[in-house]
């Protein structure tokens, strides 16, 4: 008798659907497509956004929450069941319009930070997952920025990179069952925007994104201390606005200019090259993160 490894928790959320949803392709899609995370294979339509958008996911296990991005309508929020393919239903508003903004969930608060007009902001903005209503002030980043990434723990969001005019390599983190302002994590191993974020419950994965030109690195941080990001692997091309996922096994990325329909997927837990997934619907530029029930900041 062989007893499973890791704990219950780990161990009931190692399967899961991971969502994209909105993008360009490159004009503006409402489309969400849906993969199940523990397998191989295309993606499958899942629904529709409300409106058509680039915007940033994240998810507890029961719902997926999309925030944003994309003008005129980038305040907009709406949700989805996880476990029933159809149609997104309006959630609330963000506290403003802008674009490129990242995401992040435990299994209770999802937060969204930063985005630009294009002028960067440092605004946290949080919400309750399990309920409906319009998204409250948690505090600021600690470099204003967009178009950075996002990953979580069940205690800790991270924020790397993105464009804070310039590009910047900074890592923040906040702990999300509070309020207040991030404080200072580390560096990215170079100054990247655009990257997409996957987690389990102890790392965080960066993987893709924009330093002067796409790039194909893969780097990662173990979430529950601070220090700079350690190099990975590599994604099988340089690209950038892909679009992450995860449960607490695997990473996907998932798409990127110039709207590609690839995703690829490593092994959080280690460290290698992206390995080939499967096939968007449509290939499209979609925001830096997707929705996971399943993902590293569930508990």
């Amino acid at each position: 008798l062989t007893l499973p490894k890791g704990t219950t928790t780990d161990r009931n959320r190692t399967g899961g659907r991971g969502l994209f949803g909105g993008g360009n392709t490159p004009g503006t899609t409402n489309t969400i497509d849906f993969v199940t995370i523990a397998t191989i294979g295309n993606a499958q339509d899942f629904g529709d956004l409300t409106s058509a958008r680039q915007a940033s996911g994240l998810g507890s296990a029961t719902r997926g929450v999309f925030g944003g991005t994309g003008h005129p309508n980038g305040n907009i929020m709406d949700y989805v069941t996880f476990a029933t393919t159809s149609n997104a239903v309006d959630f609330g508003d963000l506290q403003s319009s802008l674009n490129g903004k990242a995401s992040a969930a435990n299994s209770t608060r999802g937060i969204f930070s930063g985005g630009g007009t294009p002028t960067p902001s440092n605004e946290i903005d949080f919400i309750t997952i399990a309920a409906l209503g319009n998204a409250t002030d948690f505090g600021n980043l600690t470099v204003a920025r967009r178009n950075h990434a996002g990953v979580a723990s069940p205690t800790r969001a991270v924020f790397a990179g993105g464009d804070a005019a310039p590009t910047t390599d900074t890592i923040d983190y906040i702990t999300i069952a509070t309020t207040g302002n991030a404080t200072d994590f580390g560096n990215l191993s170079a100054a990247r925007e655009t990257a997409g974020g996957a987690s389990s419950s102890t790392r965080g994965v960066f993987m893709g994104g924009y330093t002067s030109g796409d790039v194909d690195v893969i780097e990662y941080i173990t979430i529950a201390t601070t220090g700079n990001a350690t190099d990975f692997g590599n994604l099988s091309a340089a690209r950038r606005n892909g679009c992450g996922v995860s449960n607490n096994i695997r990473g996907l990325y998932a798409g990127g200019f110039p709207a590609v329909n690839t995703i690829e997927f490593v092994t959080i837990a280690s460290t290698g090259d992206a390995t080939d997934f499967g096939d968007l619907l449509t290939g499209r530029l979609i925001g830096t993160n997707g929705a996971s029930d399943s993902h590293g900041g569930l508990s």
